[in-house]
């Protein structure tokens, strides 16, 4: 059955959860208030997503197995976004590799849109539109399309996000829904048949494995703060090459960026604790501030409020009942 929805955010924790086709870390990496939005689109087989983010963030992706999924800048009046270390331009597609991980980082307001099939589907539609068998790559890559089927695919998903927000009925109706999906599944596959690869040099596939040693080493250590010495040699690599991925892919240095993970996993605590039983100081510490009067100063200016006025929240306060409830949500919405 044909449906959308449309949600908007003021916490990153509880916009991650809500995107789908993978599992999304977005880690805020500048001072102000956070406002998301995102547009959801089921229509028989295809899904369709638009997020808009007011902040700059870097997105740690875990791509589904079960979707082959294909971003792109939704605007062509966006700056380009980063995926992996490689520039992104408005006039190009990001194709995810089946299962992969990466990171896609924005330097300001950004906009993006995806599509995804299932694999089967997408083989299917290959076959049925282009005569050829269209698989999800093992290893994720930017095609550049021609001008005019690129701005077709933006028109065409501009023109389903207007719908969800303006006339959700007529968009759930099957025959509505088929057509236009017969129109978008046409179109991505043209793009992915008839475009242009975008080479990616052997040095930024090194990069990118080592940044995948990295993201993997931080989940198995969730729980503690980790030391850069000891993040080297656990993924076998110089301080200075890990600097240089870190730079490439993230826009950052390792310390830099775990120290804001650290910051944002400390707020979330802060959010969802009890304020007659847990304190300030062991939130904190639990995450490795140690320099309290240093972390209240940082903590106010990354997010605009003391972790006092965090902790104190409200438990109507919709980042923290969003939060709780996206925590608990099944899989077809996370």
């Amino acid at each position: 059955m044909p449906s959308s929805s449309v949600r908007t955010f003021t916490d990153p924790h509880p916009y991650q959860a809500a995107i789908r086709a993978a599992e999304v870390e977005v880690l805020v990496t500048a001072k102000g208030e956070f406002r998301a939005e995102l547009t959801k689109i089921d229509l028989h087989r295809l899904w369709l997503q638009r997020g808009r983010e007011s902040l700059p963030r870097v997105f740690h992706s875990s791509v589904s197995a079960q979707r082959a999924p294909i971003v792109f800048l939704a605007s062509t009046d966006r700056a380009a976004i980063q995926h992996s270390g490689m520039d992104v331009s408005p006039s190009e597609i990001i194709v995810d590799g089946l299962g992969s991980t990466h990171h896609l980082r924005s330097w300001g307001p950004s906009q993006w849109g995806s599509m995804s099939l299932t694999p089967e589907d997408l083989a299917a539609a290959g076959y049925a539109l282009a005569g050829r068998e269209v698989t999800v790559p093992s290893v994720t890559h930017l095609v550049r399309p021609s001008a005019p089927l690129m701005s077709r695919l933006l028109s065409l998903h501009g023109n389903a996000e207007r719908l969800a927000k303006t006339t959700p009925d007529i968009l759930a109706k099957p025959e509505v829904a088929r057509a236009l999906e017969q129109a978008l599944v046409d179109t991505m596959i043209r793009c992915l048949t008839e475009s242009t690869p975008v080479e990616m040099g052997a040095g930024s596939h090194h990069h990118s494995r080592v940044i995948v040693r990295f993201e993997e080493l931080l989940a198995a250590n969730a729980g503690r703060p980790l030391y850069l010495a000891e993040i080297c040699a656990a993924i076998g690599v110089s301080e200075r090459t890990l600097r240089v991925c870190c730079r490439e892919h993230l826009g950052m240095g390792p310390v830099r960026y775990l120290w804001l993970r650290r910051m944002h996993f400390a707020r979330r605590a802060l959010f969802l604790a009890d304020p007659q039983t847990s304190t300030v100081t062991e939130i904190a510490t639990e995450f490795g501030f140690w320099e309290l009067g240093r972390f209240s100063v940082e903590y106010r200016v990354l997010f605009g409020e003391s972790p006092l006025a965090s902790l104190r929240r409200p438990p109507d306060d919709p980042r923290i009942s969003e939060g709780l409830l996206l925590a608990f949500a099944d899989s077809d919405f996370a």
